[in-house]
Order: C-alpha cells, then sequence, then structure tokens
C-alpha cells in the first residue's frame, strides 16, 4: 500500500527521484553529496546541467527528507567543513542519512511556457558501499561464505593473527562465549587492517561500522571451516545461527527500507588508490564491485511496473573520484580503466535496460595544474597543499597507460607489483576558497555527473 501511494503521488503531483550514493571507505561520498547539493543550489559552476544553463531551474532549496526515522545528512556542517576559513575534509559516512532537495523547474518543449513551474524532490541516500557489499552475503550459507573467504585471504600477511588462531579452535567443541568474541574481535581486527592497505571485500560489513550494534551476538562471528561431524550447540552450530541472524536481522532490513527503494545510484570507487595499492588490491576491487552491482535491479520504473514489481535503478554512473590528483590529460585514461574495471557488471545493468556511464570526477577540486622539467623531461603535474604536513608541493604521479589491459591482466594473474611503472598518489587537503555569490565549490565534471543522473527529469 506504501508502494502504491507513493508511486501514485509521484505521478500525478511532485515527482521524487532517489538518488543512492555509495563507495568503498575513501570514495569520497561525504564530499561528492556536499559538492554535488551546494552547485545545484548556487549553479554557475554547472554548465553541463542543462536545465540550469537554460535558465528552467528557477529555485533549489532545502527541505526535512521524508523519512523521519532516518537521520539527515548534515549538509551544513560538511560544507562549513570544506569551505570555511580553515578548510578540512568533512567527517567520513558512518551510517546511513539521507537529505531532500526540492526544485521549482519550468517545464520545456513546445508548451513548456504556457505550463507553470511543477516541483521536483532529489531524496539523496547515503550510505557505507561496506553495507552493499553485505547483500551479497543474503545468496551464501554459512558454509559457502567460510569457504570463499578463507580461500581468498589465506595468503594475506594481514589475517595470519586470525588464520593462526582459527586453526587452533575445535568448532566441534560446546560454545565459549568468550573464545567467540575473541575470534570475532580478531577477524575485525583483520578486516580494518586490510581496508587501510587498499583491499575492498571487507565483509560482514557492520564489522568495520557496528555503531550501536558492536558487542551482539549477530556481530560475534568469524568465518570457521566446517568440520565433518558437527555436534548441536557446538561453536561452529553458534556461528552459523549468529551469521544467520546478522543477514535476516541487519542486511535484510536495509535492503528493504531503503535500498530496494532508489532508482538512481552512483558509484564513487577510488580506482587510483587501488592502482597505489598494487595489482592485488585493483583486482580486489574489480571483484568487490562486481558483487556489488549483482545486488542493484537495473532497468525502467514504468508505472504498472512500479507497483507491481518494485522500484528498479533506471541509472547508474561509475565515477573514478579524486581525478583532481591527476592532469587533465590522464582524465580519459582514468574513465578507459574505470571502464574496463566495471566492464562486466555494465553489461549486465544495460541489457537489463538500464542506462549506464562511467567518467572521472573531483566533487572538491584540491590542485591546480602545471608543466615542469625533470631530468630533460617535460611532466604534467598537479600542485596542492599536502595533508600530512601542510606544505605546498607539485606533484607527478606516474602515467596511466592507454590500454587498461595493461593494469588489469596483471591483476588478474596475481602479479605481486606493476612491473613496468610504479604509480604513487598523495593526499591532498582542501584549497581555501573565495566563493562569488552564485557559485558553488570548484570541481570536475560534477556538472556533467548531475546532468546524467537527473537531466530527464528536469
Amino acid at each position: 500500500m506504501e508502494a502504491i501511494g507513493d508511486a501514485t503521488s509521484e505521478a500525478l503531483f511532485e515527482p521524487v527521484i532517489r538518488l543512492g550514493v555509495t563507495g568503498l571507505s575513501r570514495a569520497g561520498k561525504t564530499v561528492f553529496i556536499t559538492s554535488l547539493v551546494a552547485n545545484l543550489m548556487d549553479r554557475a559552476r554547472m554548465p553541463g546541467l542543462v536545465a540550469g544553463a537554460e535558465g528552467r531551474i528557477q529555485s533549489a532549496f532545502l527541505q526535512p527528507q521524508p523519512d523521519d526515522t532516518v537521520p539527515r545528512f548534515d549538509y551544513e556542517t560538511h560544507l562549513s567543513a570544506m569551505t570555511g576559513p580553515a578548510p578540512h575534509w568533512p567527517d567520513s559516512t558512518r551510517a546511513i542519512s539521507e537529505l531532500r532537495l526540492s526544485f521549482r523547474v519550468q517545464p520545456s518543449g513546445l508548451l513548456g511556457g504556457l505550463r507553470s513551474a511543477r516541483t521536483v524532490h532529489l531524496d539523496i541516500v547515503d550510505y557505507p558501499g561496506e553495507w552493499l557489499l553485505d547483500l551479497a552475503l543474503l545468496d551464501l550459507s554459512y558454509a559457502d561464505w567460510t569457504a570463499q573467504v578463507w580461500e581468498r585471504i589465506a595468503d594475506r600477511e594481514q589475517a595470519q593473527a586470525f588464520l593462526t588462531k582459527a586453526r587452533t579452535v575445535d568448532a566441534t567443541e560446546k560454545l565459549d562465549e568468550v573464545q567467540a568474541k575473541d575470534l570475532a574481535g580478531s577477524f575485525a581486527d583483520y578486516l580494518k587492517t586490510a581496508r587501510e592497505d587498499g583491499f575492498s571485500d571487507c565483509t560482514p560489513g557492520r564489522f568495520l561500522l557496528p555503531g550501536d550494534l558492536e558487542g551482539s551476538p549477530a556481530l560475534t562471528f568469524a568465518p570457521l571451516p566446517k568440520p565433518e561431524t558437527i555436534p548441536r550447540r557446538s561453536l561452529w552450530r553458534e556461528m552459523e545461527r549468529r551469521f544467520e541472524a546478522y543477514k535476516s536481522r541487519i542486511v535484510k532490513p536495509f535492503f528493504r527500507d531503503h535500498f530496494a527503494r532508489i532508482d538512481r545510484q552512483v558509484v564513487l570507487v577510488d580506482v587510483l588508490g587501488a592502482i597505489h595499492s598494487g595489482p592485488e588490491a585493483l583486482e580486489d576491487l574489480r571483484r568487490a564491485m562486481a558483487e556489488i552491482l549483482t545486488a542493484f535491479r537495473p532497468g525502467t520504473n514504468g508505472f504498472l511496473s512500479s507497483l507491481l514489481l518494485g522500484r528498479r535503478i533506471e541509472r547508474i554512473l561509475f565515477a573514478a573520484t579524486k581525478a583532481d590528483h591527476l592532469h587533465h590529460t590522464q582524465h580519459a585514461r582514468l574513465t578507459a580503466i574505470t571502464e574496463a574495471l566495471l566492464r562486466d557488471a555494465r553489461d549486465r545493468a544495460d541489457f537489463a535496460g538500464a542506462k549506464t556511464a562511467a567518467m572521472s570526477l573531483a566533487a572538491l577540486r584540491t590542485t591546480t595544474e602545471e608543466r615542469l622539467d625533470h631530468d630533460g623531461q617535460s611532466l604534467d603535474c598537479v600542485r596542492g597543499q599536502l595533508l600530512d604536513t601542510g606544505k605546498t608541493a607539485a606533484f607527478y604521479p606516474g602515467a596511466l597507460p592507454e590500454d587498461p589491459a595493461q593494469l588489469l591482466k596483471p591483476a588478474r594473474k596475481g602479479a605481486a607489483s606493476w612491473l613496468d611503472a610504479d604509480y604513487q598518489i598523495m593526499r591532498f587537503a582542501p584549497a581555501a576558497i573565495s566563493l562569488k555569490p552564485g557559485e558553488g565549490p570548484p570541481h570536475i565534471r560534477l556538472d556533467k555527473a548531475a546532468e546524467f543522473l537527473l537531466g530527464d527529469r528536469l
């Protein structure tokens, strides 16, 4: 009944676009949403947004979001952090949040001048990408998940402490709560270390962002190999029960209440960070993104199909963030690598009827470009303020290959390092900026991203 009421209201009165924004850790979700909203409200830097360039967006203003039980995205605090007198990066996404931005838009077309302006609502849903990875767990049993995890982490240095501890455990013995808590804590420590080292397949996601669930039985389990015989009330049986509880009590409600209602999606990908971490991290990112995208329900949202089948994601944007860390001459190569990285997932979405696009962007531009001579070579560099030291420096990250296969093939084959290149990445702090009236924060291609995601509805 709720779906029927929402669909009828949107079709007859004020249409609503529900835009999901996700990405794995350090992909820049908070900065993306903050800059997008600021630039949609003050559109001087958004020439690629057709409705804005044509002057048909009369106004854009924030309103209370319709979901009273979901925290509001703290837009004002994040914008102040990015553009204030002492700019700094805002706090990262740690839970789901939402923000509603409403537009007064003059219709286009031959009869547009005879019709009054209409209201279009944009509901932006921000949620951690680690939570989205959990959706792939819904199709796995505890035994299958355990087998996959052990195969994946067997050779990882970060996992050796947990693996050593897990091998000494007899999973057929009766549950010892202290032992179970110790195993879960050791596995969570591995996940946190792996994430810091650039790995992406860090599930279960709530182990990284437990919130008020920390210490609960639903988060006190770990992958243990299945023994030949499994007595009742054994450690393995209890781990299996808690894994199923995690899926039914945590993962499924998130899918039902939030994710399944989204009809536009942005997937932010830190491709540069994965390349910098090496071939193993890049291949891990490819697998993780493929798992994420299997959770999407791509397709078109007709009126009847929305009522009978539920909402589907009509448009998916794959965005490689931090494009300002590269000179603009390399942006096309970064986009090509992103497209190749997500090729299988994009093909599935296109076949289902959804429109997809890939691009490289920077939601907040932190660098300027310059060309420097070094050892007889002319290098295209970027200059910015280093986050760790506060000093301003010019930086050359290395040249990305024109053919993405030069990166993807070694990654798929399990190469330990890049053979013929060394790719570097620096962490830049937000630059001090002075905004004129009507201007949002400086960016790279944020207007084109907005046009792809929202243009057809404005």
